[in-house]
C-alpha cells in the first residue's frame, strides 16, 4: 500500500495571517529605511512615504487577487509561471531571491548598528548571519505564535518611541513638514531642497520596509479559507503598517529634522536623545536589535525555501534542492545564502544593501502586477487600474533606486538569466543524448 505525500495543513486563521504580515513589515526595516530615505528626499520624506504606500497598496491588491486564485506556497514565483509563463516566473523568483538576500545584509547591518560600536559592526553583522544560518540549518522554524510575540514587542517599542518624541515637543516639526524650497545658501538649502527625483528615490528606499506583505500570500496552502482570508489579511496588515510608519516618520522628522535624520546611523535612538529621553535609548537599541534578528532569521528560512522550490523546477542549480535527511531543511540553499550575504556585508553599506533589495523586490512585484492584469474578469477582485498603476510605479521606482543598487541589480539579474539559459541547454543536450542525437549540434 502506498500513501500520498503529506500536505500542509490549513491552521492559520485571519488573525494569524494578519500577525504574520505585520511581523514581515513592522520589523527592522522601520529602524533602517528612514535615514537613507531622508538623505535622498530631505523635507519631502513624507511625500516619499505616501508614494511608497500607494505602490504597496497596488502591489498588495494584486498579490491578494492572485493568491485567492492560486492558494499555493511560492507567491509570485508561482503566479508568474501559471499566468505569464516560465520566464516570468523565473524573473519573479530570481528577483525575490536576490532582493531578499540583500535584505539579509541590511537586517544584519541594522542589528549591528544598534548592538555594538561602529568599529565592530561589520564583524558582528557577519557573525549574526553565520550563527542564524547555522540555527536554521538545524531545523528551526518560525510559527505564528512567535510572529505574534515579535510584533507585540516591535509595536510596543514604536509606540513608546512616538510617545517620547511627542513629549519632547518635536522642535523641527514646522521645518520638516514644509515642502517649500529654502532660499539658496540658507540654512535649509541642499539636503532639505530635494526635488521630485529625490522624493521618488526615497519612495523606492521606503518600499523596502513595506515589502513583507507578500509573506501572507506565500502561506496559501496553510491558511483556512484562503480565498477570503488572504486578501483581507494583506489589506488589514498593510493599513496598520502605513499608520505606524507615518507616525514614526513624523516623529523622526520632528525630533531630528531632515538633515540630522539623513546623517544618522541609529535614527530612532538619536531621536530619543534629541527629545530628551536618553534613558530610553538602551531599550530602543534592544528592540531594534531583536527585531532585526527576528527578521533575519525569517528571511534566511524564506529564501532557503524559495531557492529550494526554484531548484526543484530547474530554475536554480539542482544541488540546491537537497534536503537534510535528519533536520528536513534545505541546508545547502541556506549555507549558500549565508556565504553570499557575508560577501555583501564586506562590500556594501546599509544604503547600498537597501537599494539592491528594493531593486529586486520592485521587479518581483512588477511581475505580480502584470500577472494580475492578465487575469480574466471573473477572477478579478479589485479594479484593473490598480494593477496597471502598480506596474508603472514599480518601473518608475526601480529607475530611481540609487545607481549602486541599479548597477548591482542589473548585473545579478543578467547572471541569473545567463545561468538559466546554460542550465536549460545542458538539460536539452542530456535529453537529446538519451535519444541518440543532439539537435543543438545538428547543422540543420
Amino acid at each position: 500500500m502506498t500513501t500520498a505525500p503529506a500536505a500542509l495543513q490549513r491552521r492559520l486563521h485571519l488573525r494569524d495571517a494578519v500577525v504574520i504580515g505585520l511581523g514581515s513589515m513592522i520589523g527592522a526595516g522601520v529602524f533602517a529605511a528612514f535615514a537613507p530615505a531622508a538623505r535622498a528626499s530631505g523635507r519631502g520624506l513624507l511625500v516619499g512615504l505616501l508614494i511608497a504606500a500607494v505602490v504597496a497598496l497596488c502591489n498588495a491588491t494584486s498579490s491578494a487577487q492572485l493568491a485567492a486564485r492560486y492558494p499555493e506556497s511560492g507567491g509570485t514565483y508561482v503566479y508568474g509561471r501559471r499566468v505569464l509563463g516560465e520566464w516570468w516566473g523565473f524573473l519573479a523568483g530570481w528577483s525575490f531571491v536576490i532582493g531578499k538576500t540583500a535584505s539579509c545584509a541590511a537586517m544584519a547591518l541594522v542589528f549591528a548598528s544598534y548592538a555594538v560600536p561602529t568599529a565592530w559592526q561589520r564583524p558582528t553583522a557577519i557573525a549574526a548571519v553565520i550563527v542564524l544560518a547555522a540555527v536554521n540549518s538545524r531545523g528551526v522554524t518560525k510559527t505564528a505564535r512567535l510572529a505574534a510575540l515579535l510584533v507585540t514587542v516591535s509595536l510596543a517599542v514604536l509606540v513608546l518611541f512616538v510617545a517620547a518624541g511627542a513629549a519632547g515637543g518635536l522642535p523641527h516639526a514646522s521645518e520638516s513638514l514644509a515642502l517649500t524650497r529654502p532660499a539658496a545658501g540658507g540654512p535649509g538649502d541642499g539636503l532639505l531642497a530635494a526635488g521630485p527625483y529625490g522624493i521618488l528615490q526615497a519612495a523606492g528606499l521606503l518600499f523596502f520596509a513595506f515589502a513583507g506583505y507578500a509573506r501572507v500570500a506565500t502561506l496559501g496552502e496553510e491558511v483556512v479559507d484562503p480565498v477570503r482570508t488572504i486578501p483581507r489579511a494583506i489589506v488589514v496588515a498593510l493599513a496598520i503598517t502605513v499608520v505606524v510608519y507615518a507616525a514614526v516618520a513624523v516623529t523622526l522628522l520632528g525630533a531630528l529634522g531632515a538633515r540630522a535624520l539623513g546623517d544618522s546611523t541609529s535614527p530612532l535612538a538619536d531621536a530619543l536623545t534629541a527629545a530628551g529621553s536618553p534613558a530610553l535609548v538602551p531599550l530602543m537599541r534592544v528592540g531594534a536589535a531583536v527585531a532585526s534578528l527576528g527578521a533575519l532569521l525569517g528571511l534566511i528560512a524564506g529564501i532557503g525555501r524559495t531557492s529550494l522550490a526554484m531548484a526543484r523546477e530547474g530554475d536554480l542549480p539542482r544541488w540546491l534542492a537537497a534536503v537534510h535527511p535528519r533536520f528536513g531543511v534545505p541546508h545547502r540553499a541556506e549555507l549558500a545564502l549565508a556565504a553570499v550575504v557575508t560577501v555583501l556585508l564586506v562590500v556594501c553599506d546599509l544604503r547600498g544593501a537597501i537599494a539592491f533589495s528594493s531593486f529586486g523586490v520592485l521587479l518581483y512585484y512588477f511581475v505580480a502586477n502584470v500577472a494580475a492584469l492578465r487575469q480574466p474578469a471573473p477572477e478579478r477582485r479589485y479594479p484593473r487600474a490598480l494593477a496597471a498603476v502598480g506596474a508603472v510605479l514599480c518601473v518608475i521606482l526601480v529607475a530611481t533606486v540609487p545607481p549602486v543598487g541599479i548597477v548591482a541589480g542589473v548585473a545579478v539579474l543578467l547572471v541569473g538569466v545567463v545561468s538559466r539559459v546554460v542550465m536549460q541547454r545542458r538539460v536539452t543536450r542530456r535529453r537529446a543524448a538519451r535519444r541518440g542525437s543532439d539537435p543543438l549540434r545538428d547543422p540543420s
